[in-house]
This record gives C-alpha cells, sequence and structure tokens, in this order.
C-alpha cells in the first residue's frame, strides 16, 4: 500500500470520526421531563403518576454504593481537615519558636533530623506487605526506605499534633456517615460470642490477597476483643479467582465436621493461597481435622455449591462488589484496612449497645 493510500485513508478515518462525534453530541436525545420542587413532606424526593416516592424506595438496592460515596466525602473533609490543623496548628507554634516555615519547625522540633529506618522495621514491613524477596531490587528498596521515612514522619507529626490538641479540640461540624444496613447471617459459620452486641459479618475470597491481609485483622479483633463480638463468615468468590469457588465448597464440607475445624482450615487456606486445587484443599482439610472420606463424598458431591452461590448472590444483592467487605452492626468497612478501623467502629458500638 503506498503512502498517498494510507494518507488517504487516515483522513477518511479521521473525517468519519468527526462526522461520528458531531452526530452523537449534536442530536436531540429524548429526556424525562423533570421538574424539580420543594418536597411536600420530609422525606420525599419524588412524584411519578400521583404517587409519592421515598428516598429508602429510591435508593433501592444501591444503598451500600451511596454508604461509599458517602464515606469517600467524608474521608475527603476529614483528610483536608487533617491538613488545615496540622498547617494552623504547627504555623502558631513554629511563630511562638520564631521559626520561619512549618517543614523547618518539623524538622527542628518534631523529627529532629533526618528519619532512620532500622532493619527490623523494615524486615518487619517487607513481611506484613507480603513483599516476596524476588521482587526487591536496589531500586524496589530505595523506595520502600523512603516511603516508611515519609510514613513514619507523618504518624510523628500526627501524634505532635494530637499532644497539643488533646486540651483544646478541633470543632467539626459534620458528622461521620453511619450505615445501617440489615445483613442476615443465615447459616454462615460463625465465632465468637452468640450473644455478642457486635456482629461483624465478612464477605470474603478465599484466593483474594487483600481477603488473606484481612483475614490476620480478622484473627487480631477475635483476640483483642473475644466473645464481645462474633464473626459470620460468607462466601463470596470472585470471577477472576478459579480457585475460589472451589475453596469455598471445601471449607463449608469441613463446617459440616465442626465450627473449630472450618476456622482452622479458614486460616490455613488463607496461609496457603498459591495451593488451592483439588488436591491441596483435601490436604487442608485434614489438617483441619476433618474426616478425609466425608470431606472427599461432600467436596466430590458439591454439596455446598448452591450455598456457595447463594451467599454470592445475596452479597450482590446487598451491594457488595469486591472482597473483602465488612458490615459490623452495619456499618460498612471495605479492604483489607488495620485492625484500627475495626476498633474504631467495633469501640463506638460496645458504647452505645444496649
Amino acid at each position: 500500500m503506498n503512502s498517498k493510500r494510507i494518507v488517504s485513508l487516515s483522513v477518511a478515518c479521521a473525517f468519519a470520526l468527526a462526522v461520528f462525534a458531531a452526530c452523537t453530541s449534536d442530536s436531540a436525545k429524548a429526556k424525562v421531563n423533570f421538574v424539580y420542587k420543594d418536597a411536600p413532606k420530609p422525606g420525599i424526593v419524588a412524584k411519578i403518576n400521583g404517587e409519592e416516592i421515598t428516598e429508602d424506595q429510591l435508593i433501592g438496592d444501591a444503598q451500600l454504593e451511596l454508604m461509599q460515596i458517602k464515606k469517600q466525602e467524608y474521608d475527603l473533609k476529614i483528610g483536608q481537615l487533617n491538613k488545615m490543623v496540622q498547617d494552623k496548628v504547627l504555623g502558631a507554634e513554629a511563630k511562638k519558636e520564631g521559626i520561619a516555615t512549618t517543614d523547618e519547625f518539623i524538622a527542628k522540633k518534631i523529627t529532629k533530623g533526618d528519619i532512620k529506618i532500622s532493619d527490623s522495621e523494615y524486615k518487619k514491613f517487607v513481611k506484613e506487605k507480603n513483599i516476596p524477596e524476588s521482587n526487591i531490587n536496589d531500586q524496589v528498596k530505595e523506595r520502600i526506605y523512603s516511603y516508611m521515612k515519609e510514613q513514619k514522619r507523618d504518624d510523628m507529626v500526627q501524634a505532635y499534633v494530637a499532644k497539643l490538641t488533646k486540651n483544646s479540640p478541633i470543632e467539626v461540624y459534620f458528622k461521620k456517615p453511619k450505615s445501617n444496613i440489615q445483613v442476615d447471617i443465615g447459616q454462615a459459620p460463625i465465632e465468637g460470642g452468640e450473644s455478642a452486641k457486635v456482629t461483624i459479618v465478612e464477605f470474603s475470597d478465599f484466593q483474594c490477597p487483600f481477603c488473606g491481609r484481612a483475614a490476620k485483622t480478622v484473627q487480631e479483633v477475635h483476640k483483642k476483643y473475644g466473645n464481645k463480638v462474633r464473626i459470620a463468615f460468607k462466601h463470596f468468590p470472585l470471577p477472576m479467582h478459579k480457585d475460589a469457588g472451589p475453596a469455598s465448597e471445601a471449607s463449608m464440607c469441613v463446617f459440616d465436621q465442626g465450627k473449630d475445624k472450618f476456622w482452622k482450615f479458614h486460616d490455613i487456606a488463607f496461609a496457603n493461597q498459591d495451593k488451592l486445587d483439588s488436591e491441596n484443599l483435601a490436604k487442608h482439610a485434614k489438617a483441619a481435622g476433618a474426616d478425609e472420606k466425608k470431606f472427599k463424598e461432600c467436596f466430590d458431591g458439591h454439596k455446598y455449591a448452591d450455598f456457595v452461590k447463594k451467599d454470592q448472590a445475596y452479597g450482590e444483592k446487598l451491594g457488595v462488589r469486591s472482597t473483602p467487605t465488612f458490615f459490623i452492626n452495619g456499618q460498612l468497612l471495605s479492604g483489607a484496612l488495620p485492625i484500627e478501623a475495626f476498633s474504631e467502629v467495633i469501640d463506638d458500638e460496645l458504647a452505645t449497645a444496649k
């Protein structure tokens, strides 16, 4: 194909795209005729054919998505407020000390020079983040150290500001959003106190790396709060994880033989996420104390295939789109969050529980 032919085709394609774009952007699209008015009474958001529509009816099964948006808005505001507090509080302290800038004040009075990261701190970080040694070269190591220094600096600044504001709290006139999503535990495996005032329902995937991290945090929560909380496990195997569904079925076959055995299998499976094929699932079941023959009959017969699918369908109905997703007394937490994030919600729920 000669150069003139290529240019002609290019021009033709560009012209066609321009026409298409113009057609789609300029052509009028029919729209629903909305008219915006003040609500006739509280809680009413619309009226269709004379029927008043409440906000709950409008949101329907999109409640979880709305809560995530509200949480993002809150996190953005509180993050900006934290920055302003640091700037103003530390700026005032710098002025008292006759120091020109906030950064200079931080360097002189808070970090007191260059921040050091010890070998033990570095090794602990790499272990906690599950970073394979084979992936760490000099450049990656330098980035890790740089990140850790920045985090340590932020923690030191935060602690200093927290001390300064202890007796003179910052007044905040917007509230943290709270959801009240009713989650049915059903026949889910449970650990902790049966009559606990705080219930954590987790939707998880045995092959999801973030769920693996979260599983360790859930263990910390159980260790910290004991029977003050109960933890229910719901299955939500994601389509891209081919071994997650069978692992969920296997876990329920183990659950058939005892609750404690299920949680042992749970821990073993999350600790061996690269070994979740059928052969290894049988080994994990045996290691958890399950009878091999009974397990094999249950697993090979796909006894819990529908059970797992129903868990997933129920999660989707609630609005779960990713794993891990937690509901703490109806309060949403999403992702592999640290124990502090759980404790903040749990402590608040325990304090207000009747």
